[in-house]
């Protein structure tokens, strides 16, 4: 499973384009995902960095430890493969990149590099390199925030992926419930879900390749779901609680997440309320993901639903957030990011009601934003009613 050449040629130009209205000589690059973005290689990360040189005249290499040498010619990276031998090493990374850029004539050249790096990485560098000024950018960020059409299809197929962890995690819970036995606790919950989204990834695609993780899920019931990124404990779920199964999976390493609260048994009045809040927020939300609208005012909108509820204190974090190559990214659906949506961004719509000793209400889907407007690619179903688990 490969994305096409001309998707990394067309980051490539677009990388070189901007550096040269920029005045830069090339682009040091640090970040994983961003280097699966714009070559194609993906990497266990450890303390052995990864560099990736990109240069103002197109030149560019990937210098990688001597041990993943091989496992970078498999992928059919988009750049030559350059390695030094171990970490901390007698002679250092950064020196081998330095030695590598003054090969190049680069020992004073205008180096432009991802704000990803770290302080300590950016001393050494700074050190092996003493003549070359320095400058942030943006470019990679930038161009990540839209998706091509064969990112998009990656999204989908991740949705897919991922809208059958939801059924699975959903029917090993009614299968606990027929046996007659104890429910089953979040972290056996967990473990389910997880174990069948990787395999599935591995059932449909030959040749697997991902940045952190093929599937992942946090699972959280009754008093436990109060907590947003709360992980799955020992805890066995019970008749009455309400269960959020917060799960994402990834086709080559480009995410997707699909959320949905689950109540065991029937709903009380109030967990009827606390839903439909927390339902109708993100439906409102999700409506208003549209070409032009900024991250804030949607975001406003959409958790203006629940102030006007009356659940304004049970609020505990913004609508949502872009996913891509990570499954955390730009843009920021929050009162705090003015970016206007455009089409072809990928982003999380999951507001959420989060009542203290009583348990948490959200809903996610991943959306596509399209000049006709959003585009849910998740799909499972997000009422109440479609929701409950009879027990």
């Amino acid at each position: 499973m490969h994305l096409p050449d001309s998707f990394y040629l067309g980051a490539l130009d677009r990388v070189v384009e901007r550096l040269g209205a920029d005045g830069h000589d090339g682009l040091l690059v640090t970040h994983p995902a961003d280097v699966a973005y714009l070559v194609g290689f993906c990497y266990a990360v450890t303390e052995r960095p990864v560099y990736l040189w990109i240069g103002a005249d197109h030149d560019r290499f990937v210098l990688v430890p001597e041990l993943d040498r091989e496992y970078a010619e498999q992928q059919r990276i988009h750049a030559p493969v350059q390695t030094y031998f171990e970490y901390p090493g007698v002679t250092s990374p950064e020196e081998h990149l330095g030695r590598l850029l003054k090969h190049r004539g680069l020992g004073s050249a205008r180096i432009a590099y991802t704000s990803s790096i770290s302080v300590g990485t950016f001393d050494r560098l700074r050190a092996v390199l003493p003549d070359a000024t320095w400058a942030t950018s943006n470019v990679v960020a930038g161009l990540r925030l839209t998706k091509a059409p064969e990112e998009i299809e990656l999204h989908r197929q991740a949705a897919d992926i991922c809208d059958s962890m939801l059924a699975a995690g959903r029917a090993y819970i009614e299968d606990a419930i027929a046996a007659g036995g104890e429910l089953p606790r979040e972290g056996e919950i967990a473990r389910h879900v997880i174990g069948h989204g990787t395999d599935l990834v591995y059932q449909r695609y030959d040749h697997v390749v991902f940045t952190t993780k093929l599937a992942g899920g946090l699972v959280y019931a009754g008093p436990n779901a109060a907590n947003p990124h709360g992980l799955p404990s020992s805890r066995r779920v019970q008749r009455g609680d309400t269960l959020i199964l917060s799960l994402g999976a990834a086709v080559l390493s480009r995410f997707v997440e699909s959320e949905r609260t689950f109540v065991i048994g029937e709903p009380s009045a109030d967990q009827r309320r606390y839903f439909e809040t927390a339902r109708t927020a993100q439906h409102v939300g999700t409506e208003a993901m549209r070409v032009g609208r900024t991250c804030a005012d949607v975001n406003a909108e959409c958790l203006d639903v629940i102030r006007d509820g009356g659940m304004g204190e049970y609020l505990r974090h913004r609508q949502g957030h872009g996913i891509g190559v990570q499954q955390h990214e730009a843009p920021w659906v929050e009162d705090g990011d003015p970016t206007p949506l455009a089409a072809g961004m990928v982003l999380s719509s999951e507001p959420g009601v989060y009542v203290p000793g009583h348990g948490g209400y959200r809903i996610s889907d991943t959306v596509l934003v399209t000049a006709d407007g959003p585009e849910r690619l998740t799909t499972y179903p997000r009422t109440l009613e479609e929701n409950v688990i009879l027990a």
